[in-house]
Formats: C-alpha cells, sequence, structure tokens
C-alpha cells in the first residue's frame, strides 16, 4: 500500500465526538492541497487525514484534475467520519450542531 503524506494544509476542521457516556474528545479533518499524481501523469490526487476516530491514516483520493479530487475527497471523508463514528459508538457534531456541513 503507498503512503501518501498531506503535504500543505489548505483545509482543516476540529470536529467533537460525543460518547454515549458523556465523555468528549476532538476530532480532526486535515486536507492537504491536491498534486498531480506522479504514478500516474496526468491525475491529481488529494491527501486527507482523519484523527481522534478511525486509524488516523493518510488517504488519498484521485480525480481527473485537482477540483475533481478535491471535490471527491471532501464526499468521501464525509463518508469516512460516519463509518468511523457509527464504529466508535460516538456521535459526531461541528460547532454545536450534528450538522458537519461537509458538501
Amino acid at each position: 500500500m503507498k503512503t501518501y503524506e498531506l503535504g500543505e494544509i489548505i483545509a482543516e476542521r476540529q470536529l467533537t465526538a460525543h460518547h454515549a457516556d458523556g465523555k468528549t474528545y476532538p476530532v480532526l479533518l486535515r486536507i492537504g492541497k491536491p498534486a498531480p499524481d506522479p504514478a500516474t501523469p496526468g491525475d491529481w490526487y488529494c491527501a486527507h487525514q482523519i484523527s481522534g476516530v478511525g486509524d488516523g491514516e493518510i488517504r488519498a483520493i484521485f480525480g481527473v484534475d485537482a477540483l475533481q479530487a478535491l471535490t471527491l475527497t471532501l464526499q468521501s471523508v464525509r463518508e469516512l467520519l460516519a463509518q468511523d463514528a457509527a464504529a466508535e459508538g460516538v456521535q459526531l457534531t461541528w460547532l454545536g450542531s450534528d450538522e458537519l456541513a461537509l458538501v
């Protein structure tokens, strides 16, 4: 499995995880600047990381240009956050709302 680096961070959002027992803790979403994919000339990738829930791995989503890679990343992280939160039995909020405002 190829490993990626976030590179320059272009967006970051801090969420709060709420456990049923009342415990809360931060969850950080970081998105790197889209970059050309060295393995596939002409394609782009966008690296991202979720820490606080899930495994904290840096992952990448690919597109035919920088905008598609970024747009697909925003869609993907919304789904990843939901899956990770469900797996850990927490509810995620942003600014006190369960609407995370991700695409």
